[in-house]
């Protein structure tokens, strides 16, 4: 899909492979695709406001950000709660979407779904448009 994907946390790259070796390759054939960094100090973590100054850690963020450095979405969740790749990758088609044609995507949209076209006249109209329901 284009899309760069990082890891980055405040452990160690050492903490990192061994994790890496000893966790994720028994979960993800070949370990994680992706890269993970290392951010010492929460130096990115701060940046992005997720930076846990009195536990040392970063909390669990997910940014999209788009080719002009701007943030589409945001995600940040506590530590027990389980994170969902297919709405990761919902939000990334519905970003790509808008950046190509200028169209919202309301709540739930999945590429070939109803979509609503930004202009003057549709303010108090969505109603006619799209409907809760169209978003299950």
């Amino acid at each position: 899909m284009g899309a760069v994907v990082l890891a980055i946390s405040v452990d160690s790259p050492y903490t990192h492979k061994v994790w890496q070796e000893g966790e994720l390759s028994k979960m993800v054939d070949g370990g994680l695709p992706y890269p993970m960094l290392s951010d010492p100090g929460g130096t990115i973590g701060q940046l992005y406001d997720v930076y846990d100054r009195e536990a040392g850690v970063d909390l669990r963020g997910r940014f999209l950000i788009d080719p002009d450095g701007n943030i589409q979405a945001i995600e940040v969740l506590a530590p027990a709660i389980g994170r969902n790749i297919a709405e990761m990758i919902r939000q990334l088609k519905a970003c790509a979407h808008v950046r190509g044609t200028g169209e919202a995507t309301p709540a739930g949209w999945e590429p070939g779904k109803q979509t609503l076209k930004p202009e003057a006249g549709l303010a108090g109209k969505v109603c006619e448009i799209w409907a809760p329901e169209m978003a299950f």
